[in-house]
Formats: structure tokens, C-alpha cells, sequence
């Protein structure tokens, strides 16, 4: 999870105790973090053995509360997700050149990257310098080739890199050398196949390894075979043409103009891609409180974390390591099974509440996405849902809110328990939306409120242990929430929902494992909200915001969007990259499913605010 701050809330001094946190024992809530933060527990990766440890174990929590079911007679919700993708044994990379064939070693001459499709190919060979097409840059390796039904050889990074006078950032990767922008670009072009290598000249600073298999973020499928190839390979199909890929490197930096070139029709590569991608079942965790009338408020956090760190993980030298997510989002679920244990000892109130814990955020809010699209009670009922993720180590007697203003009565609401609990709060109107899963109930238009701790130095790191949880302030914490749930429940005006503007653009795909890539070049503002779950084909809107180029054009949260300007869509990044490079003022045409429907729209887009 990334996280956003919207609400601040700044102790004034020791906090109140208030009723649950004279009952609930810091202890108590240690031990369950400490539990899903156990080595044992190596990281409760989404589809490992260790997370249906952490569903059983929760539901042993609500069941010993006498809580009803999630549905019928399970707590859980069942959904399945690509948990992984795994490298089969029939890869393979062979070629011929003239009258010479060779065929080169997987691990040590070339490896398949994880976000590639499995198949077949063979072809001829085009190079593509660094594949990058940049207009903001004047810019284009495929300017004047035709690269349809070949296989295109290109380099890492881009021209002039840490060059201060670059015309690209210089000193800061842009988001082109990110490897889906280059197969996207390539997959847009018509090629059928990428093969990725090193930098080497003025560029490498580090010997020509191949990726590690699974090290690279991205989709299940980026719809193109994708491989990675060593230099001395490429250097030994250039021969023939007298160039190398150090000099090639060199004559694009000084000139910045490409270097793209056929191969000789000699040289056909021939490529098996065997990739096995993992689908598992995971759950949704779940317990209902009835309330008097049929309204009830959602108390959620989300249980899964990275498992080993993997391609996740913000110390990627660690990654092979459990990483324990001790306050992501242990906390969160521990938060949430002390304030069910409360409310469950409780006298009923007017409205009921909903404790949910999801499975697969990590993974891109896919837990609490699966079921705002498949709810268990009506979520018109639903008045407001409340997330934690991250409250176990208050600093500097802090803690944050977000949502506010998605909810009419939200701010007035924290404005009265401040002098309860000796909060002094500062208000800022932010949106709802954000990468945890109170957004996708922001998507389903249900208020929101995030409650949240702050980002520290060992997010998503091994070193998110139980150790460094502050229990006695997360209690306190939960107390407040217990009071704004309490209020939420006791009858009082339900909030309306509210749309508040966005202050993070809605589709912009963030990578934080891609190296020193620069955060702008975006592109233009199109206005839709994108559903983390990945389909066969297209990328669904979860919403679109009102008054945007996409509503403006009449498209709706539901639609997939299937074709943007031209360009097949299959995934979120095909569309972020086809967005990037477009610009405001620029009419495009998108085609989308609506149920079984295809519609046409022409969206107009505009600046980005």
C-alpha cells in the first residue's frame, strides 16, 4: 500500500482514555499483532499457506464473539487472483544467421521476464535503439521502420542518461525506461516480440546481468513475448552490420538521433516462452453485528501483506526475506478484531456493523474491490466504511485522516470528538480515493474515512516488526474510532456522500520499484478511476469523476475500456501509456464494453490540475 494523508489530527497532550481503551488491554492487542507478524507467518503473501492461516485465524475471532457470518454459515468470501507467475522448464531461444544456428542458454544468455506472454514466436529481427517514442522529447527509435510481425532488439534505459544537459530528465530515469512503457510501445508498433538488453557503454555502471525472474513489476500479462538477452548475443547479430551496441549508444547520445536499423533477413529467432501463472483462492474475512434496522457501518482493514518482498518489496536486496507487515496491515487487523470484540459485548444499536478484513491489497485493492462488486449486504445500506491500514506506530502523537469531506457529517463529526479525546484536528478536504481499501467504496459512492499512522522507513521492508508497534497509542486510537462508530450507529443523520476533487491523477499508474523514475509526464487529464483487477482484456472503470473529459463523453464506472486512440487496451498499463502520450486539447476516440454493448465515444481531453 501506498498511502495519502488527508485529515491530521495532532494530540494536544496525553490522549483521554475513553471506555474501550479502559477495557481493551494493549496486550490483547500486541498478541494478535505478533501473531500475523510472526516469523511463522512469513509475510501472509496473498495465495500462501501462511495467509488461509491468518483467514482461519480470524475467523476463530468472530466466531468466539458469537458474530454472524459473513454468508450463510462462512465468514469468508471467496475470490480468485493470479498470485504469481512461475518459469517453466521448455524455454528456449534458438536462431539462425546464414548458414550458422545457435541456440542460447536460459539463466545465462537470456531469461523471460514475468510480465511476458507464453507462446511461440519466430521472426526477423529489427533494432529499435531504447524503443522509445517520445514526442515531449522529439524523439521516436521507430521513426521510418515497420516493425509489424518482428521481433524488435532494444536497449534498457534511454539516450543521455545522467547527462545534465540531456533533453530527457539527465540525472532522473523518465518514465520511458520504465520495461512495460517499452513493451507497450513496441506491442502498439505491431511487434510480436521484445528482446531486452543491458546498456553497456557510457551508460553501465553495472555488469550485464540478467533479471532475476519475478523481479520486475507489471501486469499478469503484458500481452507480447518479453524476454532479456545478454550484450555479447546482440553484439554478435550486429557484427555483420559493423556496429556495436557501444557505439550505437554513443552515436545516439551525441546526436540524439536513432540508430534503428533491419538485421540482415539472414538472422530469424526463434522463441518458446513457457510461463505457468498461479490462480488461487483466497477470502475475504467476515463478521456481521446486527443492528435494529437494516443500515450498518463497515469497520475494514485489509490482512495480506508481501510475503518474501518479492518484486514488492522496498529493500529489494532483501527480497527472499519474510517480510512480517507488522503495521501493514497487521495493526489494521488487529484493530479490527478488538473493535468487533467490543461492539459484540455492547447493547445493540440502531444500526449494524460489518467487520471485514480483505485479502489480496497488495495485489492492487483486489479483496475489497472483489466485494464492492459482489457485496453480502446491500450497499445502499452501507452508511459509511471505515478503514485502517497503518496504526500501530504513532509519532510525535499524530495520526491521520483521510476521506472527510465524503461525508456530510464528517468533519463537524471529528470536530466534536477532538475535545473528548484532546485532539486538536486541522482539516483538509480530500477524496476518498487512494491506494488502500476504503477506495473502493469510495468507487460504490459510501462515505469514507481512513484512519492512518504515517509512513516510516520500514514500510514494506523486513524490518516492519512487532517490536516497533506503539499498542498502548493504537488502543487509544481505536477508541476514537469507537466513538465515531458509535455515532455512525446510534441512529443519528446518516452522512451523504459527497465527490471531492482529486488531488492524485486517477489512472496514473505508480511504480515504486522501477529505479529513479521522474513522477510527471502523465499526460493529460481523461477522468476515470481504474478497477485493480485484472480482466482477460480491457481495463474496467471503477468510477468516473463527474465533469471529466471521460464524463463529459458519456462514459460510466462499469465500462471496460477496450481501444484508446487507435491502440488496443488490455491492461491498465497499455492505458497508461496511451494516455502519457497523448496531450491536452487532443480529441480521441475510445471504445468501451458496457455489458455485452460496445459504445464509441470521443473524449476531449484536458490539462492535468
Amino acid at each position: 500500500m501506498r498511502k495519502s494523508t488527508a485529515l491530521f489530527l495532532s494530540f494536544a497532550g496525553v490522549l483521554a482514555s475513553g471506555l474501550l481503551a479502559a477495557n481493551v488491554s494493549s496486550t490483547e492487542y500486541l498478541d494478535i499483532v505478533k501473531y500475523l507478524a510472526s516469523p511463522e507467518m512469513r509475510g501472509r503473501g496473498t495465495g500462501s499457506p501462511e495467509l488461509e492461516k491468518a483467514a482461519a485465524y480470524i475467523r476463530d475471532q468472530f466466531r468466539g464473539m458469537n458474530l454472524k457470518p459473513l454468508s450463510g454459515d462462512s465468514y469468508f468470501q471467496d475470490f480468485d487472483v493470479t498470485t504469481s507467475a512461475r518459469l517453466g522448464k521448455r524455454s528456449s531461444l534458438t536462431y539462425t544467421a546464414g548458414n550458422k544456428a545457435g541456440s542460447l542458454k536460459i539463466q545465462d544468455d537470456f531469461i523471460p521476464l514475468n510480465l511476458s506472454s507464453a507462446g511461440d514466436v519466430a521472426g526477423n529481427v529489427v533494432f529499435v535503439g531504447f524503443g522509445i517514442t517520445a514526442p515531449e522529447y522529439n524523439y521516436d527509435d521507430y521513426a521510418g521502420l515497420d516493425v509489424k510481425g518482428k521481433i524488435v532488439v532494444l536497449l534498457r534505459h534511454e539516450p543521455q542518461e545522467f547527462d545534465d544537459k540531456s533533453v530527457f530528465e539527465g540525472k532522473v530515469y523518465t518514465a520511458h525506461t520504465q520495461i512495460f512503457s517499452k513493451a507497450t510501445n513496441a506491442k502498439f508498433h505491431g511487434a510480436k516480440a521484445v528482446l531486452m538488453v543491458n546498456d553497456i557503454g557510457a551508460h553501465s555502471g553495472d555488469a550485464d546481468d540478467l533479471e532475476k525472474f519475478g523481479a520486475q513489476a507489471g501486469p499478469d500479462n503484458a500481452g507480447i513475448e518479453f524476454v532479456q538477452v545478454k550484450a555479447a548475443v546482440v553484439n554478435k547479430w550486429l557484427a555483420p552490420t559493423g556496429k556495436s551496441l557501444e557505439g550505437i549508444e554513443a552515436d545516439i547520445d551525441k546526436t540524439l538521433h536513432p540508430e534503428s536499423s533491419e538485421l540482415p533477413e539472414t538472422l530469424r529467432l526463434s522463441m518458446n516462452i513457457d510461463i505457468a501463472r498461479e490462480v488461487k483462492t483466497v477470502h475475504n474475512v467476515g463478521a456481521y453485528l446486527p443492528g435494529e434496522t437494516n443500515e450498518y457501518v463497515v469497520i475494514g482493514a485489509h490482512y495480506d501483506h508481501l510475503g518474501l518482498g518479492e518484486q514488492f518489496s522496498m529493500a529489494p536486496s532483501l527480497a527472499g526475506t519474510v517480510h512480517p507487515g507488522a503495521d501493514d496491515n497487521a495493526s489494521g487487523t488487529a484493530g479490527v478484531i478488538e473493535l468487533a470484540r467490543w461492539f459484540s459485548h455492547e447493547p445493540r444499536h440502531k444500526r449494524g456493523m460489518l467487520f471485514l478484513t480483505f485479502a489480496g491489497e497488495e495485489l492492487g485493492l483486489l479483496g475489497s474491490s472483489f466485494y464492492v462488486n459482489h457485496p453480502i449486504l446491500p450497499l445502499k445500506d452501507a452508511v459509511a466504511m471505515i478503514n485502517m491500514d497503518m496504526i500501530g506506530r504513532i509519532r510525535d502523537r499524530k495520526v491521520y485522516v483521510g476521506g472527510v469531506g465524503t461525508g456530510t457529517t464528517f468533519a463537524e463529526l471529528l470536530k466534536q470528538m477532538g475535545p473528548k479525546h484532546d485532539f486538536q484536528t486541522d482539516v483538509t478536504e480530500r477524496a476518498g480515493y487512494g491506494s488502500s481499501d476504503h477506495t473502493s467504496f469510495t468507487t460504490k459512492q459510501v462515505p469514507v474515512l481512513f484512519f492512518f499512522s504515517g509512513l516510516h522507513a520500514d514500510y514494506h521492508k523486513p524490518s516492519d516488526t512487532w517490536d516497533k508497534i506503539d499498542a498502548p497509542d493504537a488502543v487509544r486510537l481505536l477508541d476514537l474510532v469507537a466513538d465515531v462508530t458509535d455515532h455512525l450507529t446510534d441512529g443519528s443523520p446518516r452522512p451523504q456522500f459527497v465527490r471531492v476533487a482529486e488531488t492524485q491523477a486517477p489512472g496514473e499508474v505508480a511504480n515504486p520499484h522501477s529505479g529513479k523514475v521522474s513522477g510527471g509526464g502523465y499526460g493529460p487529464d481523461f477522468g476515470s478511476i481504474p478497477d485493480f483487477a485484472e480482466l482477460p482484456n480491457g481495463v474496467r472503470f471503477a468510477d468516473v469523476r463527474p465533469g471529466s473529459p471521460a464524463a463529459k463523453a458519456g462514459l460510466m464506472a462499469g465500462d471496460i475500456l477496450t481501444e484508446f486512440d487507435g491502440k488496443p487496451i488490455q491492461n491498465l498499463y497499455d492505458f497508461t501509456y496511451a494516455l502519457r502520450a497523448s496531450h491536452p486539447g487532443q480529441e480521441v476516440l475510445v471504445k468501451v464494453l458496457r455489458g455485452n454493448h460496445p459504445i464509441e465515444a470521443k473524449v476531449l481531453l484536458t490539462e492535468r490540475k
